[in-house]
């Protein structure tokens, strides 16, 4: 079961050498049957809003990968709408640029915050599933 504990160890993992897609991944890593030394590579590419800001969130896209591990595809879509909005309910936006402020100087939602809530959200839509 995703909980506040597997929350905490992405944001652990954030600070120790992976970047914000990484740790979610790898938090959530139990949650499908790849090994860690292939998620970790197909995860990191996708830090930073896939590198320059202006995409969705890394950690977002992390908890999404999984969702879509753990689903085997299968009704995904429906899983990702819903991880996503309660990221952005809990964060208060979906992309990099605006969540770090780049535009307006405002951050609204650190990296520390975006990799747990990521977490959070997936673990609210994907416990019961």
């Amino acid at each position: 079961m995703v909980d506040k504990d597997t929350a905490e160890r992405a944001v652990y993992l954030k600070h120790n050498g992976h970047n914000c897609c990484q740790a979610v991944t790898a938090a959530l890593g139990g949650e499908t049957t790849l090994p860690g030394d292939v998620l970790m590579p197909l995860s990191a590419g996708f830090c930073a809003g896939m590198g320059n800001m202006q995409a969705t969130c890394g950690a977002l896209i992390g908890a999404v990968m999984i969702a879509g591990l753990r689903t085997d595809g299968k009704g995904t879509l429906s899983c990702a709408k819903k991880i996503s909005e309660s990221f952005k309910k809990r964060c208060g936006a979906l992309h990099c640029a605006d969540l770090k402020g780049a535009y307006t100087g405002k951050v609204i939602c650190p990296c520390d915050d975006c990799v747990r809530n990521a977490v959070l959200a997936y673990g609210e839509v994907m416990n019961g599933a």
